[in-house]
């Protein structure tokens, strides 16, 4: 693809149950599971009602089905993959949200290599200070995610079997300094809600704050938490 390829990912899957409320890690029994280099590591767990990761202790990825996987005796990791480990509880009916980070240092385009079997990605949440905008700043192809002019943020990817993104609204913290706009990126399929404001300054819809489906946009000293859903 473009530019410079790095492998700026990272991939952790959270649950949610059918409801709204997301699944808490405490509900299942937690496993740690370490690869020592490259050779791989396998340890016996029950995953016979699925497995998840709950929590990455590497700085190396944690990548399903390339540093990490499972099988029908347990999990198994390698490429310095460390992380925890619960099997899904039998009670709930889970999906899982795949989230990759991808960062544009010094301005430069970087593909950050992603499986995606044909899954769109969306903007969960922006990191940088300047903006990601979908087609400008941030897109994906057919595997891989790519970000350029300092985009830095963390995107979602769909659920392979067509059920689309987890449907949990996610919360976005916009802030105006010295009275300037500023552009949030996060994807929005249906609208955005000001949660609370934060600033001194009112932050009134459609003057000093507004939203696209790019992302939210804050001006006149305007800081607030928002939801976008």
């Amino acid at each position: 693809m473009k530019g410079v390829c790095g492998l700026l990912l990272w991939l952790m899957p959270v649950l949610a149950l059918a409801g709204q409320d997301e699944a808490s890690p405490a509900d299942a029994p937690v496993l740690r599971c370490e690869a020592d280099g490259s050779a791989r590591q396998h340890c016996a767990m029950d995953v016979s009602r699925g497995v998840q990761l709950v929590r990455q202790l590497s700085t190396h990825s944690c990548i399903r089905e390339t540093s990490w996987g499972a099988d029908e005796r347990g999990v198994w990791v390698s490429r310095g993959c460390r992380a925890e480990f619960a099997a899904a509880p039998a009670t709930a009916q889970r999906r899982v949200r795949r989230v990759v980070r991808c960062e544009s240092k010094g301005g430069r385009t970087i593909s950050c290599p992603v499986l995606l079997r044909g899954a769109p990605v969306r903007l969960i949440r922006q990191q940088s200070l300047l903006p990601c905008r979908e087609g400008r700043t941030w897109g994906y192809g057919r595997n891989e995610i790519w970000v350029s002019r300092g985009c830095e943020g963390q995107f979602e990817v769909a659920a392979e079997d067509g059920s689309g993104f987890v449907d949990i609204p996610r919360q976005v913290t916009c802030e105006s300094k010295s009275e300037m706009r500023r552009e949030c990126g996060v994807s929005v399929e249906r609208r955005v809600t000001l949660v609370r404001q934060l600033s001194n300054a009112a932050c009134e819809e459609g003057r000093s704050w507004g939203w696209d489906r790019a992302g939210i946009w804050v001006d006149k000293g305007c800081r607030a938490e928002f939801s976008a859903d």
